[in-house]
């Protein structure tokens, strides 16, 4: 079995047409490859298409305010990739006056690159013969060669990249990366793989061992942190109040007062808590509602969130910026406080 020349013609008759795909233009192609890390294409391709629209050089990317750019990504989560997205795009354009660096080596420095990203780019956009690991390709080789080490571990990854190399073609090697990578998004799944019409099913090891859900493996198990927030609304009027987080995994997002707890209080022990007096000091409020209990996942934490809408005198607090309510939707916000706005019809 010539597995590269197999997984090629499949490519070649089965691929999706998308944007990133049509172009060998690096800065298109590593902004694709952000986007794409922890996204589906499904929900990727309307971000993408919309970054190029608002930013079609590097140029508009790196001029562009962080504010703009996190209001683009807002709903994809993991600012942090904007974030770097943002850097980078501005640390190109100085160093490199805008032309995006052509070795592996040096893209591998850039901030948010890393060694998958790197390689990708270095293949996608200048054909460079650097074999891609991601999730995909992953599960791909593990199941089809019976990997059992671990993916996420030394030895794991060692192995993998190997195996990766190994396989990758002379010639094409890009398109070859476009494959494999293609068949597993598209027939070697995570979950419900179409072993039946893979053209693989004869030699794969994991269908013909009936170990497909046990490959790949992983060795370390994601701790989910719980968090107890209460969102404080706190409007005057029409106005209303936000900061701009310097750090978590919101930084740089803008959000309302909070307080934290370590349970979920009752609202009586909330409004009795020294959280709570600490923030209210000398101020006179008015409790107009409170939201029931919402659950909010994100990889590493589970949030159980309430929103408090209160009515306050004009308040002076450091670090808060008063903004008229008709205004909040041009703030970046988390998905969580832009899901709870748009479900509650405010603003």
């Amino acid at each position: 079995m010539n597995f590269s020349l197999n997984l090629v013609k499949w490519y070649n008759n089965n691929k999706r047409d998308l944007p990133w795909r049509r172009t060998r233009d690096p800065y298109k192609i590593w902004l694709s490859e952000i986007i794409l890390h922890q996204t589906r294409v499904a929900q990727g391709l309307p971000y993408y298409n919309n970054f190029i629209t608002h930013y079609p050089t590097i140029f508009d990317l790196a001029n562009a305010s962080e504010d703009s750019v996190l209001k683009l990504w807002q709903g994809l989560g993991y600012y942090s990739r904007a974030r770097n997205l943002h850097y980078t795009a501005k640390l190109i354009c100085k160093k490199y006056a805008g032309i995006f660096p052509t070795s592996h080596d040096e893209i591998l420095m850039l901030k948010g690159v890393g060694l998958y990203t790197a390689s990708a780019i270095s293949s996608f956009a200048f054909k460079l013969r650097y074999a891609v690991l991601d999730g995909n390709v992953i599960r791909v080789l593990s199941r089809i060669y019976g990997v059992y080490s671990y993916y996420d571990s030394t030895i794991g990854k060692k192995d993998l990249l190997i195996l990766a190399e190994k396989k990758l073609p002379i010639k094409d090697s890009d398109i070859y990366n476009q494959a494999i990578m293609e068949f597993g998004a598209l027939v070697c799944k995570p979950k419900k793989p179409k072993c039946i019409d893979c053209i693989f099913n004869e030699t794969c090891y994991a269908f013909n061992r009936s170990v497909v859900n046990e490959l790949p493996r992983k060795l370390k198990k994601i701790k989910v942190t719980n968090r107890y927030i209460n969102f404080l609304i706190i409007s005057h009027k029409d106005i209303v109040y936000i900061i701009k987080k310097q750090k978590g995994i919101w930084s740089g997002l803008y959000t309302f007062p909070f307080i934290e707890h370590s349970k979920m209080l009752d609202n009586k022990d909330v409004v009795l808590s020294k959280e709570w007096s600490d923030f209210f000091t000398n101020i006179n409020f008015v409790i107009h509602h409170v939201s029931t209990c919402i659950i909010h996942k994100l990889s590493h934490q589970k949030l159980h969130v309430k929103f408090w809408h209160l009515k306050s005198d004009l308040l002076n607090l450091e670090g808060y910026k008063p903004i008229k309510f008709s205004k909040l939707n041009e703030y970046p916000v988390s998905r969580l406080i832009d899901i709870y706005l748009a479900d509650n019809n405010i603003c």
